[in-house]
């Protein structure tokens, strides 16, 4: 059994980590941290996501998914299926290899989704991706920025079970629909910059909490770039909250990503 820190949710293919993420794993592996769940938000990231759990097998975990804001040359927009479509026969060919399907969710900031259409065709990218993790059965890994509630409900339409709730910002009635849904909800350092959390982080049943990072975003510091070896001030923060010892908080969640991707379990043992 793993007892080192799992990071449920960072991005290890982002663009602030190709000069030195080789140097970033290793210290994040001197931290303590066990295994790293790499999620991918553009199809570009996937072959590098691949390749880098070929040259880390055990410790970095790859998950593919099209997150639902894209990044362009002209800025950002609300996914589309034509965004999607291209990537399709890469989660069949690489189903072996994958830990969960991400990041991949809704994201209702009204800027970025600001027609009911745009929001609309978010809902059906989510879905077919859903529809993929049920196909190899598979955990999702899911953004769910200004649609908190809608996101819980969609999930529970479309019956899912296995869901991390990244960096869950919703109400807490909401959060309480996952947690009798069976969710699990993780949150990255940021939370020690303000108080958001808080509620949630208390009502939360530790059961159904994760560590992330969301490297190389959400870190502790805005202006400096996030590392996975900065779990540790999530765990520590989440402790403290719970009235905790932050030992217990990290055997709890580590035991609880364990239950929620198998694979990773899996991937540990071999």
């Amino acid at each position: 059994m793993a007892s080192g820190f799992i990071d449920c949710h960072c991005h290890m293919t982002a663009i602030e980590f190709q000069q030195d993420v080789d140097v970033i794993l290793e210290k994040s592996r001197e931290a303590g941290v066990t295994a790293l769940i790499s999620v991918t938000e553009h199809v570009d990231e996937f072959e590098r996501v691949l390749d880098l759990s070929e040259r880390y097998p055990g410790f970095v975990m790859p998950c593919f998914g099209i997150h639902p804001v894209q990044s362009t040359e002209e800025g950002h927009h609300s996914v589309r299926l034509q965004d999607l479509e291209p990537v399709l026969s890469l989660f069949e060919k690489f189903q072996d290899k994958l830990v969960a399907i991400g990041e991949i969710g809704l994201d209702f900031t009204p800027w970025l989704a600001s027609t009911s259409q745009e929001r609309e065709e978010q809902k059906r990218v989510f879905q077919v991706q859903l529809e993929v993790a049920k196909k190899f059965d598979l955990p999702v890994n899911v953004h769910s920025r200004s649609a908190g509630r809608q996101t819980i409900s969609f999930l529970k339409e479309q019956g899912i079970q296995n869901v991390l709730l990244h960096n869950f910002a919703g109400r807490l009635t909401a959060a309480l629909e996952g947690v009798q849904a069976g969710y699990f909800f993780s949150f990255p350092p940021a939370v020690t910059r303000n108080d958001q959390r808080v509620k949630l982080i208390q009502h939360i049943p530790l059961e159904n909490i994760c560590l992330e990072t969301d490297s190389p975003s959400l870190g502790p510091n805005h202006q400096e770039r996030n590392v996975p070896e900065n779990i540790k001030i999530s765990c520590c923060y989440i402790a403290g909250v719970k009235g905790l010892p932050p030992e217990t908080v990290r055997e709890v969640t580590t035991k609880n990503a364990l239950r929620l991707f198998p694979r990773v379990c899996q991937k540990l043992k071999e």
